[in-house]
C-alpha cells in the first residue's frame, strides 16, 4: 500500500509544481535571465502556456513510479532496520533509522529517475518559438516529445546519455531524501497534540511542506550540476564529470552558481510536498479504514490503474 500510495500521490504533485520546475531548470542551465520573472516573461512571449509543460508527460510518468519506489523502499528499509535494531518491525525507530531509510530511498530513485530527469531537462531547455510569434519558417525542433527525446539519446549518445549527471543525482537525492522523511517525521510528531496516534490533517501540510522546503535547500547545489551536466549533449562536452562541472561553474560564476533556483526550488517543494504527504497519508488512512470490509485493496488497485490509464 505505501508503494501504491506514493505513485499516486508523486503523480499528483507533478500537476502542481511542473511549470515552476521548467523555469527553475532554465534559470539554472542557461545564463541569459536576468530573474525569475524574466525567464517566465520569456518563455511566455515565445512559447506561450506549452512551453511550461514540456516534457511533462514523461515527469508526470516518472515521478508516479519514483514515488512509489521512494516511498515504499523507505517504509520496508525502516521496517528492516527496526527489526535488526529492536527485534521488531513495528518498533519506534531512532533518528538515525529514519535517515538511513530515508537515504535508501534517495538512492533506490536514482536507477529509475535519472533517463527521465535526463529527457526532461533537454525538453525544457529546448527552444520552440509559437507559432504567432513568428512570419518566418520555423526549424523542427530536435526533440519532440519526451519518447522521442528517448530514443535520440540513446541513438546519438548511447544508453550511458540515459545516466549523465547521475553522480549528482545520487548525491542529491540521498541526502535529500534522509532530511526530507527525517524532517517530515519530527515535524509531525512535534505538531502532533499528546494523546493522538496519527497526525491531523494540517499537521500533514505544514509538515509534509517544510519537509520539501528543508531537502530541496540542501538539495539544490547538486541539483544545479545534475541539470548542468544533463543539458550537456554529446556535440559539446563541456564537463568530463562531477568535480569538473563543479569547478567550472564556480570559477566562471563564482559560489553563487551553486545556489541558482534555489527560491523556487523553495517555493515549488512546499505546495508539491503538501500534496504528495496529504495524498499519500489519505490513501493509507482509506485503506486502513475499508480494508476490514474487504473492499479497500481491489478498490485502490481500480482506482491506481485508471489513474495510470489518464496520465498514458
Amino acid at each position: 500500500m505505501d508503494f501504491i500510495a506514493g505513485a499516486i500521490g508523486g503523480g499528483l504533485s507533478t500537476a502542481v509544481g511542473y511549470p515552476l520546475d521548467t523555469v527553475k531548470v532554465r534559470i539554472q542551465t542557461e545564463n541569459h535571465y536576468k530573474g525569475f520573472w524574466h525567464c517566465v516573461q520569456e518563455t511566455y512571449r515565445t512559447e506561450k502556456v506549452r512551453g511550461f509543460y514540456k516534457g511533462v508527460t514523461a515527469s508526470a510518468l516518472a515521478v508516479s513510479v519514483v514515488s512509489s519506489v521512494s516511498f515504499g523502499t523507505y517504509k520496508n528499509a525502516l521496517g528492516a532496520l527496526c527489526k535488526l535494531r529492536y527485534g521488531a518491525a513495528d518498533a519506534q525507530p531512532s533518528k538515525l533509522d529514519v535517515s538511513l531509510a530515508g537515504a535508501a530511498a534517495g538512492a533506490a530513485r536514482v536507477v529509475l529517475t535519472n533517463p527521465s530527469e535526463v529527457a526532461k531537462v533537454r525538453m525544457q531547455t529546448q527552444r520552440s518559438p509559437h507559432p504567432s510569434n513568428t512570419h518566418q519558417s520555423v526549424s523542427k525542433p530536435k526533440y519532440r516529445g519526451s519518447l522521442h527525446c528517448l530514443k535520440v539519446i540513446i541513438k546519438e549518445e548511447g544508453f550511458g546519455g540515459l545516466y549523465k549527471g547521475c553522480s549528482a543525482l545520487f548525491c542529491r537525492d540521498c541526502s535529500a531524501s534522509a532530511i526530507y522523511f527525517l524532517s517530515y517525521s519530527a515535524l509531525c510528531e512535534w505538531l502532533t497534540p499528546d494523546g493522538r496516534t496519527k497526525p491531523g490533517f494540517l499537521v500533514v501540510l505544514l509538515s509534509g511542506g517544510f519537509a520539501g522546503v528543508l531537502a530541496w535547500g540542501f538539495g539544490t547545489p547538486m541539483d544545479v550540476i545534475k541539470s548542468r551536466m544533463q543539458v550537456d549533449e554529446s556535440d559539446q562536452h563541456k564537463y568530463k564529470g562531477l568535480v569538473h562541472c563543479v569547478r567550472e561553474s564556480v570559477r566562471k560564476e563564482g559560489l553563487k552558481v551553486l545556489f541558482k533556483g534555489l527560491g523556487l526550488n523553495c517555493i515549488r517543494a512546499f505546495p508539491v510536498n503538501m500534496v504528495v504527504f496529504v495524498t499519500y497519508e489519505g490513501v493509507l488512512r482509506f485503506t486502513d479504514h475499508y480494508i476490514k470490509k474487504k473492499i479497500a485493496c481491489s478498490t485502490l488497485y481500480k482506482v491506481y490503474f485508471i489513474y495510470l490509464f489518464i496520465l498514458v
